[in-house]
């Protein structure tokens, strides 16, 4: 497929300066749970899919994190943005080598079947020195998947470059950077408050290129203790208030308990199991700051869903 002419979108889908998008993941039953024990619609929800299978789009895959379910979030949830994390670890030549065109297309399908704001996060984590992803190679599979997107009439996506937000990733961030024609959001993981340094020079990265910027995973990593975990939400409140963060995406997850997480000793991130920790968490996310599911949210994105 030749590619199309770049073109940075116009519209980011980013909310109005001062308020934070809420978004909550990352698999079906986890979001329901929250929902149900919480009360709180959130403005979006996220799952995953990977270029290789593009699995979960139609129905539900499990990988041992839970139900990937896009089709049940377009339904349960239709007053809510989507989040979608693209895995490509060991696949960007094949990509580039349009091996996965078919893929695509049905992604694309889908993007525009769901018919609001998609925030797609292409290679999550391209620093990750475990997905190993060659800065040159990603970069092309990057623009490859961009193109072909805009190509096939996606207009209600846009792409987030994310980083997985470590101190020294062994080489300057922006040898990965697809460019400002290709690139909509910048986006970080914090799994620990030791990552909101390095997420705040990211952060200056995205302010110089005039990028809005979100926090795409998010969860109190390996913490045990109520006081460990309530610590952790000030620290990220405080971010997201201090350095206005237009998107939050939190991982309300049991990580002890999933198949593909035991062992690594993640602890249980469930705000909803701790009175202490989801009190913060309601009085914080109820504040007017933060947009949550409303018929009124895709227009304040600036988007206008079609009929």
């Amino acid at each position: 497929m030749a590619p199309c002419s770049a073109f940075a979108i116009s519209n980011p889908f980013a909310p109005p300066s001062g308020k934070t998008l809420l978004l909550v993941g990352q698999d079906r039953d986890t979001i329901a749970q929250y929902i149900n024990t919480t009360g709180n619609l959130p403005g979006g929800t996220m799952f995953y899919t990977s270029i290789q299978e593009m699995k979960g789009l139609e129905g539900s895959s499990e990988y041992g994190s839970g139900p990937q379910d896009g089709e049940a979030l377009l339904v349960f949830y239709p007053n809510s943005v989507i989040q979608i994390g693209l895995y490509m670890v060991d696949a960007l030549n094949n990509t580039i080598a349009g091996a996965y065109d078919e893929h695509l297309e049905a992604l694309a399908r889908w993007i525009k079947k769901a018919n609001r704001p998609v925030y797609l996060r292409i290679g999550y984590e391209f620093d990750n020195p475990s997905n190993h992803y060659d800065p040159e190679q990603y970069k092309q599979a990057f623009r490859y998947i961009v193109d072909f997107l805009r190509k096939e009439g996606v207009l209600n996506a846009v792409y987030v470059w994310h980083s997985y937000c470590v101190d020294n990733p062994g080489r300057p961030l922006m040898d990965w950077y697809p460019g400002d024609d290709y690139v909509d959001w910048f986006g970080v993981t914090i799994f620990s408050t030791y990552q909101i340094g390095p997420a705040t020079n990211f952060l200056k990265l995205a302010r110089e290129h005039h990028k809005p910027f979100m926090i795409a995973e998010s969860t109190p990593s390996g913490l045990y203790t109520i006081r460990g975990k309530i610590d952790w939400f000030n620290h990220i409140f405080h971010f997201i208030e201090n350095q206005n963060i237009e998107a939050f995406c939190y991982i309300d997850s049991n990580w002890d308990v999933m198949p593909m997480y035991q062992g690594q000793h993640l602890g249980d991130a469930r705000i909803e199991e701790d009175p202490e920790t989801k009190y913060l968490w309601i009085n914080e996310i109820n504040q007017d700051r933060y947009l949550k599911s409303s018929p009124d949210l895709f227009q304040t994105l600036g988007w206008t869903a079609s009929n």
